[in-house]
């Protein structure tokens, strides 16, 4: 509309001719006007048909000029008489006040009015297209069974979460199924678990398997700028989920939100994020037993959540995520393995022991990074070794085969990995042997890898000191082949001191301090309570820690020191196999300790092969062509 008057306004006054006072005195003298309008401050008037005819000029048919009436009162009073008598049409314009007032105040108000109306009135009533008071809106994301393409099928390795998920679902497809006997629906879920272990997964197969609405939300969605704005987030959340109950509600990473409340949080009642916990535990409080909204949440920092939150009446259940078993990651490893062309070779239960503590995300990266290098090789299928390929890979990081070694380091690689390697394969307690590298992988120069025979649960003191006696058997084989010692054992040592400290302050395997735990209160949030470096015993405990813990090592560094002093022989052998081959698996390493001798090509082989089927590509290639012909 702006547009279209503007271009009218344009219009007319291209039509429009302003003249000089002396030229309108002209055209009334030579009758050149056919009509005037009097108004205050301009007279506006057309030419006549023969003032245009005589001027050939048919886009200006209409003039206006300007006088000043204080003036030219006299020049006007002669003019009318004389355009009277010439026949001339003249029209007198009310003076228009309102018109101006209209144009210089009115006009910029309603324009301030309807700015005010599109930026900032519709916030106010929470608007769609808003941009202020949309921040008190939940961000929620609405998923139905017709969306979700993830089931309880797609899910494994968490049978008993499943199961317990399962009931969720009845309860809220059959709600009076359960009432019957005067049950009560839960209110809240809480999943609980380490990072990567299917947790959000659980919650994709609840929103594929429930036939009611499923509102999806991350903790850190309510968090905003604005003190307020996360409560704000809470109330229309829990709005809109009663109003479509039955429904499920899920809140991912609740931790964000959850934390205990007390004196660590800055500004005490006023806080954002404590405003935000306050709100969902009054709505949680807040459900009729009929409302029939289920709340799910998921976590991996369940010690540090508020007791107002994870009680009964809030969160009814809480269900543990833990890492697979052999047996579930043997289930974990096939849904993978589905999506992907594995061979014949392939053994998903020997890639399940090699894989202990690993997570459901930590396996799918195997199955996705086997089937990556399958493809750059040019293979039809994923190999066993793609599969162990890829999860060296995935725990420790892409082998740096083009690496350039020293001679001399290369040599004390060997002799480490060595070390541990007879250590791992010797005693009996220890995990069996799987395979033995001197190629660097990640920050490693070499490394040692054992296959489990099954999950452990729980940890023996000869275990440990089994443990402790690896770990420690390669700065050892440094010190007795080269009487001298590498920074190479840094790693090795840290985990026997982890190993230890963990016995001594957690376990209590220590005959001197007892059964006594005196490790970090895990249920007490550190960060609030606790100053950094307090300790909750005595200077003399302390004292005594540092020398059970002294103690522990050097039994353990004794008894391994011992066993590669008995057996140097095999040590030496397994070395120069190392050195010769640089990869040796377990029944390599059995046959070497049993006097045998390894009849397989070496490295250097292999890459003399693999240049001398580089070198002819073409003739290769033409005879493949002829036979596939033939």
């Amino acid at each position: 509309m702006v547009v279209i008057t503007g271009l009218m306004f344009l219009r007319e006054s291209r039509a429009i001719q302003k003249i000089r006072w002396d030229q309108f005195v002209e055209l009334v003298e030579k009758k050149h006007i056919e009509s005037i309008t009097l108004k205050e401050t301009e007279i506006t008037g057309k030419f006549n048909q023969a003032y245009i005819e005589e001027h050939d000029n048919t886009s200006k048919t209409a003039f206006v000029v300007a006088y000043k009436p204080e003036v030219d009162r006299d020049w006007i009073t002669e003019l009318r008489k004389q355009m009277r008598q010439d026949g001339v049409k003249i029209d007198t314009d009310p003076p228009r006040i309102w018109l101006y007032m209209l144009m210089q105040w009115l006009l910029p108000l309603i324009i301030l009015v309807a700015v005010f109306y599109f930026l900032f009135a519709r916030n106010l009533r929470g608007g769609a297209g808003g941009m202020l008071m949309s921040f008190g809106r939940s961000r929620h994301r609405l998923h139905g069974k017709d969306r979700a393409q993830v089931s309880f099928k797609d899910v494994a390795g968490v049978e008993e979460a499943k199961d317990e998920l399962a009931e969720i679902i009845e309860f809220l497809k059959n709600p009076k199924r359960f009432q019957r006997l005067g049950g009560r629906i839960p209110r809240g879920v809480l999943l609980v678990g380490p990072p990567g272990c299917g947790k959000t997964l659980l919650a994709k197969a609840i929103a594929g398997e429930a036939d009611v609405p499923f509102f999806s939300i991350s903790g850190s969605d309510f968090v905003e700028m604005f003190v307020g704005v996360g409560a704000s987030r809470v109330r229309d959340l829990f709005k809109q989920a009663k109003d479509n109950s039955p429904c499920i509600i899920f809140l991912d990473e609740v931790d964000a939100i959850g934390r205990k409340r007390g004196p660590g949080f800055v500004g005490g009642g006023h806080d954002e994020r404590e405003q935000t916990l306050n709100a969902i535990l009054v709505e949680m409080d807040g459900f009729d037993t009929n409302d029939q909204v289920i709340v799910i949440a998921a976590t991996n920092r369940a010690d540090i959540l508020d007791h107002a939150l994870t009680r009964p009446g809030r969160f009814d259940r809480q269900i543990f995520v833990p890492f697979p078993d052999i047996k579930g990651r043997v289930d974990i490893l096939k849904v993978h393995a589905k999506k992907v062309k594995l061979g014949p070779d392939t053994n998903l239960e020997r890639l399940a022991r090699g894989t202990p503590m690993f997570s459901g995300a930590d396996l799918a990266a195997i199955i996705n990074e086997a089937a990556l290098a399958a493809t750059m090789a040019d293979k039809n299928h994923i190999e066993m070794a793609d599969l162990e390929e890829a999860r060296d890979k995935v725990r420790w990081g892409r082998a740096k085969k083009s690496r350039v070694i020293d001679k001399n380091e290369k040599e004390i690689t060997a002799y480490h990995e060595a070390g541990h390697t007879l250590v791992q394969s010797l005693l009996e307690e220890a995990d069996p042997l799987h395979k033995v590298s001197i190629i660097p992988r990640g920050p490693m120069g070499g490394a040692t890898f054992a296959l489990p025979e099954k999950d452990r649960t729980i940890f023996t003191r000869k275990y440990c000191m089994a443990l402790l006696q690896v770990c420690f058997g390669g700065r050892i084989a440094e010190e007795v082949f080269f009487n001298d010692v590498t920074s190479g054992a840094q790693s090795d040592i840290h985990q026997a001191t982890r190993i230890a400290k963990q016995m001594v302050l957690t376990w209590g395997m220590s005959p001197e301090l007892g059964p006594i735990n005196y490790g970090p209160d895990s249920a007490v949030n550190e960060f609030i309570y606790a100053m950094p470096g307090e300790k909750e015993y005595s200077e003399k405990t302390a004292e005594t820690i540092d020398r059970e813990v002294k103690k522990i090592t050097d039994e353990a560094y004794k008894e391994a020191k011992e066993l590669i002093q008995a057996n140097k022989d095999g040590l030496e052998k397994i070395a120069k196999a190392l050195l010769k081959y640089e990869t040796l698996d377990a029944d390599d390493v059995q046959l070497l300790l049993e006097g045998g001798q390894l009849d397989k090509p070496t490295v250097a082989d292999l890459l003399a092969a693999e240049q001398a089927k580089n070198s002819k590509p073409k003739p290769k290639q033409k005879k493949q062509s002829k036979e596939s012909t033939d």
